[in-house]
């Protein structure tokens, strides 16, 4: 099975543009379909699931995603624009607009910190820049501070909001069909791991492989 059996249909939602993203990140948890991040591509060595969900929509001017994550062990070390928030309990959102041969990734830990950039392969990054970093409304429910890893049972949320002007992407030509994947990772944790929405087909963890892209399509 590759990406392109895995489809997701995003709505269009009125009004989310006027709301505070935590009036979003609440709106998606109570109206919207939850689709899991359930592949554990690299079982024997990383065998770790914890439990993520997240929703999506779209408005005018952004795309948005909730995510939803219960775990065991909870760190966001890093706090700097394009520090190595993968390290940190972390969710990635990575995409490819029609027609384009680069691809989006958008990592985020659990304070909101993000590490963005578009590229054509894992080598070849081109960062974005603080003022494009700012454009990427975010709300996190573990708010803003740094804190190194806590165990225990927590349950925390991250709501993001990418503009539509930033990467490019036309919505008045809707329905628009792009390609994408969603991630959790945290590689710096007591237990690491890699979970994807759409199976990734490799020997080792590598999350930067389009071919393995679903279909996401802007109804």
């Amino acid at each position: 099975m590759n990406g392109e059996e895995y489809v997701l249909n995003v709505p269009f939602v009125e009004g989310l543009d006027a709301m505070s993203m935590a009036s979003v990140a609440d709106y998606m948890e109570l109206h919207l379909k939850k689709v899991g991040i359930n592949c554990v591509n690299w079982e024997d060595k990383y065998p770790y699931h914890p439990i993520t969900v997240f929703s999506m929509a779209y408005s005018d001017k952004f795309l948005y995603v909730n995510y939803f994550v219960r775990c065991n062990y909870l760190r966001a070390v890093n706090y700097k624009n394009n520090s190595p928030v993968a390290e940190d309990s972390c969710v990635e959102f990575f995409l490819q607009t029609p027609g384009s041969e680069e691809y989006w990734n958008f990592e985020f830990n659990c304070i909101g910190a993000i590490n963005a950039s578009h590229r054509k392969d894992r080598k070849h990054p081109i960062r974005l820049t603080d003022m494009e970093l700012a454009t990427v409304k975010r709300y996190a429910t573990c708010g803003n501070n740094p804190f190194q890893e806590l165990e225990g049972i927590f349950n925390w949320g991250l709501a993001i909001a990418i503009p539509f002007e930033l990467i490019g992407v036309d919505v008045s030509k809707r329905p628009i069909e792009m390609k994408g994947n969603l991630y959790k990772c945290a590689s710096a944790t007591s237990m690491p791991h890699y979970l994807s929405w759409a199976p990734i087909k490799t020997d080792k963890p590598d999350f930067h492989r389009p071919e393995y892209f679903g279909k996401i399509i802007l109804e």
